[in-house]
């Protein structure tokens, strides 16, 4: 979270004109060695690094995120909007410049082990040096771990509040009264019946100081109905007006369509028909493992691959047998590293659990509804990228490295992604975009088809997992509790990836065999036991590992609650007592479970019943019961069996995130969580063979349909700590509830990801 601001002085505040005409105050969280990141535009004001007001009185903010639908566009607004006293209605938004004065501080702080993996404890902790100076060196502004109001939250409102006061005192000279007696409201100050607006006053605002003791106010109670602000992105989306990465028109633009070779430690370019590609317009630009053909239409391109029918030399593709295998053999014999301990778990197993469980989880892809599109114009000083990007200064340098430039001369311009679920952290297509711009001397968009998505995206790490339990005879108590789960070290090839500029291939080398405490977080219980262990045996897969929604808690919450399930129902127990004995001082995850078992009408989980519960705490310092900063969740789903398979009928959850900013963004996002999570439940797998996906359109990964989705009831615990992102939670407790109401309704256990891998 940002530090409180410096002391502020006109003098260090008030820098002067700016480029586009307005008058620039350079305060909040720009230091001195950056420059100002917003150039203000005519007749506007720039506070700061986060809003400018206009002389129409508009206030527009600085959103230094991607919105991808989690509707980061709004809560910053909104908390500009309700510190400064705006009005909603004059409020907008727009992408901030990339720039180290917006350093995402606790995002590079819990990276640390991936930027400096040789000495991450030294950036441990919040606000730790060595991070803030990594994060604003590097303009690390990634989106992604629900770190945005961590982040944000608090600089936005200081920024906002010292604008307040600003305008507050140009209002209060005007009129010859105390600021402190003026009341900002509905975006007018007001004293007594006298009253100016934003834009009457931003001018001359600018040349006031900012109090050093900025008078914050109160944030909004969690529940009042002020902080269910609209969106601001809705009415553009639902129109059709918001412009996405392939929605982009340039003069002169060429479209690309590509192909890419298998899914391989290498693979080049073997035999094309070039003949073939004799089409007006059409022109083939071959890369490293890749052949695109630019046209005046992407689907003149794509005929023209299509027709020149291009293949590819492949060195060790991925095959899913193999990697079968070779998850089975790490699970049963591979050796391990302890990743953490409580008490002495392997005394008291001792070689004779009460129960043993082996849970097994396929590849996942995220598949975005729109699929990767950048748009590249390339000119001998500048290089200018249009592209939605979690991690737009990697991108930049990214395109800068490939075309042998320096940074400086790679201008991107953010926008918005249709979705991405952690597909957009890294973009190789806007590098790619960037190369056949180059060779064609045109602007050119590229966009990759379905198929190439499926094929070209990194998946999400399979796992296997093996659990152990001891526990008393009588009445179930868990004595002691091991995790034994094998998977590649997926966040350290991720952080080679974006941090070390190294390809799929050579971060995947690099890993091996390394321990990497993110790639099985969560596998911890949520459970005051006294003696628990997890390791990790990182095994080599032959797939490079991709980022997903839900991070590996997707996978250790479906081990844990169907594990602590089978306990249950072996001790004869009823799944929701056994699970609160367990709980110890995690009272915050006891309401929720208690609400949850409330709002669904929880029956116990009687036999044939078909409803099933699991519970989940992610966030940081996720292991500790009493953590301010760690969401919780229970989840009740009633699912049967059907002819077709599976049937989620409803779904019902409970999740305390702390303070919410916008109660109605927050049920978006759990209830998108947990359809998400339905998905990985039910489908979206991917299986190779030599290299090639065996599936390639949605219609083809199990998703659930509109017509096929449950209903979904949700509910918040009211609180006051610390807000927590709701995007990442709801996906990573449907799954394990899923597969314990299918043991309710039939008997049987599913103990695999998805659930159609196992034979009903």
């Amino acid at each position: 979270m940002a530090g409180p601001l410096p002391r502020l002085t006109r003098r260090g505040v008030l820098i002067g004109g700016a480029l586009g005409g307005g008058l620039l105050l350079a305060w909040g969280l720009t230091p001195r060695r950056f420059p100002p990141p917003l150039v203000p535009g005519k007749d506007q004001a720039l506070f700061g690094n986060w809003l400018t007001i206009g002389a129409d009185g508009v206030v527009t903010v600085a959103v230094p995120q991607l919105e991808m639908g989690q509707g980061i566009t709004t809560l910053i607004p909104q908390v500009v909007a309700l510190e400064l006293g705006a009005d909603w209605r004059m409020v907008a938004a727009e992408p901030a410049p990339i720039s180290g004065a917006y350093a995402n501080l606790p995002l590079a702080e819990d990276w640390a082990g991936l930027w400096m993996a040789f000495a991450s404890r030294l950036a441990e902790g919040r606000g730790a040096a060595l991070a803030r100076a990594y994060a604003e060196r590097n303009a690390f502004m990634a989106t992604a771990d629900g770190t945005s109001m961590a982040a944000y939250e608090q600089g936005a409102r200081e920024a906002a509040c010292a604008a307040r006061t600003m305008l507050m005192q140009a209002a209060a000279d005007r009129w010859d009264a105390d600021w402190r007696e003026c009341k900002v409201a509905a975006g007018r100050v007001t004293h007594g019946n006298q009253s100016a607006s934003f834009g009457e006053l931003a001018e001359l605002a600018v040349r006031y100081d900012p109090p050093s003791d900025l008078p914050l106010l109160p944030p909004p109670a969690d529940g009042a109905d002020a902080i269910s602000f609209p969106r601001l992105d809705g009415p553009a989306k639902v129109g059709g007006g918001m412009t996405f990465a392939g929605d982009l028109r340039l003069p002169g633009l060429l479209h690309a369509a590509i192909r890419h070779g298998p899914l391989a430690a290498s693979s080049e370019l073997a035999h094309v028909d070039e003949a073939k590609a004799n089409r007006p317009g059409v022109r083939l630009v071959r890369g490293e493992g890749w052949l695109a053909a630019t046209a005046p239409t992407w689907w003149a391109a794509e005929q023209a691959l299509t027709a020149v029918a291009p293949t590819f030399k492949a060195d060790r593709p991925v095959d899913s047998e193999r990697t079968a295998a070779a998850l089975d053999k790490a699970v049963r014999k591979a050796a391990t590293q302890r990743i953490a301990t409580v008490g002495d778990p392997d005394a008291v197993i001792a070689g004779e659990p009460s129960h043993v469980a082996r849970y097994d989880i396929e590849p996942a892809l995220p598949l975005p509804l729109e699929t990767a599109s950048a748009t590249a114009r390339v000119s001998a000083d500048k290089v200018e990228i249009w592209v939605a990007a979690q991690s737009p200064e990697t991108t930049r340098r990214a395109v800068a490295r490939a075309l042998g430039v320096s940074a400086g001369k790679v201008v991107l311009y953010p926008l918005p992604a249709g979705g991405s679920f952690d597909a957009r952290l890294e973009t190789p297509h806007a590098v790619e975009a960037a190369l056949i711009a180059r060779e064609v001397e045109k602007p050119v968009q590229l966009t990759w088809s379905r198929w190439q998505e499926t094929l070209a995206a990194l998946p999400r790490a399979p796992a296997a997992a093996v659990l152990w339990a001891k526990t008393n005879p009588d009445g179930g108590e868990v004595l002691a509790w091991k995790a034994r789960i094998a998977t590649p070290a997926a966040a350290r090839e991720f952080g080679r990836r974006l941090f070390g500029a190294q390809t799929p291939q050579q971060a995947r080398t690099a890993s091996l065999g390394e321990a990497d405490p993110m790639a099985v977080a969560g596998g911890m219980p949520p459970y005051r036991l006294p003696n628990a262990s997890l390791d990790h045996v990182p095994v080599g897969t032959g797939i490079p590992a991709g980022r997903m929604r839900g991070k590996a808690h997707a996978m250790t919450a479906f081990f844990t609650e169907s594990f602590v399930d089978e306990l249950a129902r072996k001790a004869g127990r009823e799944p929701l007592s056994y699970r609160m004995e367990m709980l110890g001082d995690d009272l915050r995850l006891a309401e929720c479970l208690q609400r949850c078992a409330a709002l669904a009408q929880w029956d116990a989980g009687a036999d044939a019943s078909g409803q099933g519960l699991a519970c989940h705490r992610m966030g940081e310092n996720e292991d500790a019961p009493d953590s301010d900063q760690a969401a919780r969740i229970a989840v009740i789903a009633t699912a049967r069996r059907t002819e077709a398979g599976v049937s989620v009928d409803r779904i019902s959850a409970v999740a305390d995130l702390g303070r919410i900013v916008n109660r109605d963004i927050a049920r978006q996002q759990v209830e998108g969580g947990l359809v998400f999570g339905l998905g990985l439940a039910l489908g979206s797998s991917i299986s190779y063979a030599r290299g090639l996906p065996l599936t390639a359109r949605l219609g083809e990964m199990g998703l659930p349909l509109l017509a096929s989705t449950p209903e979904i009831a949700v509910e918040f615990i009211t609180s006051d700590k610390p807000a927590i992102d709701p995007g990442e939670i709801g996906v990573v407790a449907i799954a394990p509830a899923i597969a314990n109401a299918l043991h309710s309704a039939t008997g049987l256990r599913f103990r695999r990801l998805p659930l159609f891998a196992e034979d009903l």
